[in-house]
């Protein structure tokens, strides 16, 4: 199973529909581009950013595409996944994975094609997902980071896959089921509602019949919320007075929040818990930039209404990303929960991708379109 995908194959390199592998299924080296005309065009990273990524802090250079060994694909991208954590890698601070070295390759989690294969757990043609990088070519291995994904090649919604069926979606459902644990009735209260996890994971509280609540900034993506993705309610924290809003909102108080920003967000929103509150600490996209993390001045709420606060991290459950794809396509297919995405164009647009998610620029999953899907 793959850490950045979630998807996992009958055996190594089966088909999930014959369980025949690439091998058995037609040569793997039959049909491949010649890599020696390829030519790979990368953003590479030049100086730690400060604050939003500047002119100079990343470069965009072009090199030979790699060829790869025995035991490797070639990887071309069609689309590249901006989340805010590809922005903390930037930092020379350590994490769950390591910080991006000064000349290397920026780090993202993207969606491609093999065009040539030498492993044979991929077959020319197969979509699968892997750690892309900011870049048009990518080679990968069998191992964790990569997983074809299943099903008729011709058939793959890549933009569902991205968006839902990948780690947005496995943090929203381990998130929102595993520790939220939305109950019909109660008040759920989600932030970044608008964004790639929030708006699914306010949408699984639905499910749940619980009354959700978004809270997000702007009127566009405060109508996103409660028109695409079914909210009671959502909250503009740029216009309204956020205390009061929830009041009014959530008059019974807050039974789970599924927290994406931290910060005065946060403090508001433990200031208004109801008795065994849960709240879901998911993401600080509020201070990611600056790497200041002040802590709630009304964490003691906590204790006065016996409520819970935890954090987590979806990869630790990696090897249970399908228990969360089951529902989520069984709930899509029922048309309970959909998706939207903010796409950018061209390679050269991933840095404006990523300042955009700390700007306000994307509803839905952020893209970047790398190249057109042959398959899907």
């Amino acid at each position: 199973m793959g850490m950045f995908s979630g998807y996992s194959a009958v055996r190594a390199g089966a088909s999930a529909e014959s369980g025949e592998t690439p091998a058995e299924r037609g040569s793997v080296l039959g049909s491949f581009t010649n890599v020696a005309q390829l030519m790979n065009r990368q953003i590479v990273l030049r100086r730690r950013p400060t604050g939003l990524v500047a002119p100079g802090d990343t470069e965009l250079v072009t090199t030979p595409a790699p060829e790869p060994a025995e035991g490797e694909a070639l990887i071309r991208t069609t689309y590249v996944g901006i989340d805010a954590a590809a922005r903390t890698w930037l930092n020379d601070q350590p994490g769950y994975l390591p910080p991006v070295q000064i000349g290397e390759v920026i780090r993202a989690a993207g969606i491609g094609e093999v065009v040539e294969s030498r492993c044979d757990a991929y077959a020319v043609g197969d979509v699968v997902t892997t750690l892309t990088n900011f870049q048009e070519y990518v080679i990968c291995r069998n191992d964790i980071f990569t997983t074809p994904v299943p099903g008729p090649q011709d058939k793959v919604d890549q933009l569902a896959v991205m968006s839902v069926y990948g780690p947005t979606g496995a943090t929203a459902y381990f998130g929102m089921v595993g520790i939220g644990k939305p109950k019909e009735g109660e008040t759920v209260v989600v932030s970044a509602a608008a964004g790639a996890t929030g708006s699914v994971a306010g949408q699984i509280a639905k499910i749940a019949g619980a009354r959700v609540v978004g809270i997000a900034g702007g009127p566009d993506k405060c109508k996103a919320v409660v028109e695409d993705f079914g909210f009671d309610a959502c909250i503009d924290y740029r216009e309204d007075d956020l205390k009061a809003a929830l009041k009014e909102h959530c008059p019974r108080g807050v039974d789970v929040y599924f927290d994406n920003v931290g910060g005065p967000i946060l403090d508001a929103v433990l200031g208004r818990l109801a008795p065994k509150a849960r709240v879901v600490l998911c993401g600080v996209i509020s201070s990611y930039l600056t790497g200041e993390h002040p802590g709630p001045a009304n964490y003691v709420n906590l204790l006065a209404k016996t409520a819970t606060m935890q954090g987590f991290n979806a990869l630790d459950e990696w090897s249970r990303f399908d228990e969360a794809f089951g529902p989520l396509r069984r709930w899509s297919d029922e048309g309970k929960l959909v998706h939207r995405q903010t796409i950018y164009e061209g390679i050269e647009s991933c840095v404006d991708a990523m300042n955009g998610l700390f700007t306000g620029a994307n509803i839905g999953k952020m893209l970047v379109k790398i190249s057109e899907p042959k398959n899907g």
